[in-house]
């Protein structure tokens, strides 16, 4: 009945009522395409956008294994520690939950929220802080322990902004990438999982 209709109304209108219809549906196709896509672009922009800096300092989380050997690293040691680069946050909660009053930089906004509403729930959120800033830009003069996520190609301007602008016998605690020209006094663990520790003497 209802396909006899249609035909009736095809037949007096021309075709109308049936390209309206599909119309209708192409523009409603088109439509959750492009919010699906746009959805997609920002979620996944503060993820990319790394590869599009001079120096390329992608999201990889640090593993399990890597977290307890820069707590090992931190063992014997005092006062404010900074993850550069903390990403999910990880370094620096498992530094508040050793007693640490611990901080993090993170460009990335989403993993920056992440962090903050992790600590929160955890109530760790008096002794973290989290900041959305370019790590090149951030002053760690007030911290006495460094943490350095880094690539390779970024460890010579780490060690000179650590030499710059950290006081002496500061400890810095670099991870899968040594940095170029300190001596370590301190080798944790193997592959990826690598811990260097250095002390800044001046």
């Amino acid at each position: 009945m209802k396909e006899d209709f249609l035909e009736l109304l095809e037949s007096k209108t021309g075709g109308q009522v049936k390209s309206q219809s599909f119309s209708r549906t192409g523009l409603l196709i088109s439509y959750i395409t492009g919010g699906t896509a746009l959805a997609l672009s920002v979620i996944c922009l503060p993820f990319i956008s790394p590869a599009f800096r001079r120096v390329c300092l992608p999201y990889v989380p640090a593993t399990t294994t890597q977290v307890q050997n820069v707590m090992k690293a931190l063992e014997g040691k005092s006062g404010k520690v900074i993850d550069l680069g903390s990403g999910d946050g990880r370094i620096v909660i498992s530094a508040a939950q050793n007693g640490f009053s611990a901080d993090g930089v993170e460009l990335n906004l989403l993993l920056v929220l992440y962090s903050r509403l992790r600590a929160l729930r955890l109530g760790l959120s008096k002794k973290t802080s989290f900041f959305r800033q370019d790590l090149w830009k951030f002053k760690i003069t007030p911290y006495q322990n460094v943490v350095i996520f880094g690539v390779e190609e970024m460890m010579p301007e780490l060690e000179e902004k650590c030499h710059r602008e950290l006081h002496n016998n500061a400890n810095v605690i670099a991870c899968r990438f040594p940095l170029s020209s300190l001596k370590p006094s301190q080798e944790i663990g193997s592959g990826i999982d690598s811990v260097w520790v250095y002390k800044i003497v001046k």
